[in-house]
């Protein structure tokens, strides 16, 4: 199955780059569809460029804090001089959203 997902420029770089190997995002109807094989194609907000990754993990949690817990801030896209703070994530979604569906984080390969 393929999945169609948008990303910030700095995100979608990162991921092209093969440096960011998990996305993260909430466990809602959409997402919770994503199996382990899958394609997704990210597309760049920026430039409408396209990475095509495929799905090769899937990690469920019920917040960002236990998904930060177990994952090395670069592959979630921080940078090595970066604090990895799960609060950043609510830039994105609510507290209320988190706790309704969960989060998920995404382990992908460009192919």
């Amino acid at each position: 199955m393929i999945h169609k997902m948008n990303l910030w420029n700095a995100s979608f770089n990162k991921i092209k780059d093969k440096t960011k190997t998990i996305e993260m995002r909430l466990c809602d109807e959409k997402r919770s569809i994503i199996r382990i094989g899958d394609t997704i194609e990210f597309t760049n907000i920026k430039t409408n460029e396209i990475c095509e990754c495929v799905v090769t993990n899937l990690y469920k949690y019920e917040s960002f804090n236990e998904l930060y817990k177990h994952h090395n801030k670069i592959s979630i896209g921080y940078e090595e001089n970066e604090i990895a703070d799960p609060s950043d994530m609510l830039v994105y979604y609510s507290a209320e959203k988190i706790k309704q569906y969960g989060v998920l984080g995404i382990e992908v390969a460009v192919k």
